[in-house]
């Protein structure tokens, strides 16, 4: 993993965060690192967010985020809405974003969530190509 740390690191945009709330964004971010080992880590601290992209270019080259709330971390997607989402995990109603709601760390390890993430890696990449 490449971190561009521009605006901060991952541990700046989890800082406000409950210690719940931070092992959750840890696990997630654990997951996302297992799924693309090469993926390019941007936090943004002000936005409590850390994306993750196949190059540094949020919109177009990013597949998923990590945003902690007070309770819980958002596991968004940019192109959430073209992904199938067979348990219905996905909330959102936008054009693109979508986004999973994550409230324990034994959430994270669901098999859907995993392939919701490769999903996403797979439609960038192919949106890409």
């Amino acid at each position: 993993m490449k971190t561009i740390d521009t605006y901060g690191s991952f541990e700046d945009a989890i800082s406000g965060a409950n210690d719940l709330v931070k092992a959750i964004a840890d696990q997630l971010r654990q997951l996302i690192l297992d799924v693309y080992p090469d993926a390019i880590e941007l936090p943004w601290p002000k936005q409590h967010i850390a994306s993750y992209g196949v190059g540094p270019k949020k919109m177009t080259e990013h597949f998923c985020y990590i945003g902690v709330q007070r309770n819980y971390v958002n596991l968004g997607f940019y192109y959430g809405a073209q992904l199938s989402d067979p348990e219905q995990l996905l909330e959102g109603t936008g054009n693109n974003l979508r986004h999973i709601k994550i409230k324990t760390v034994d959430d994270v390890d669901r098999p859907a969530i995993r392939q919701i993430i490769e999903q996403s890696l797979a439609e960038r990449q192919q949106a890409l190509n």
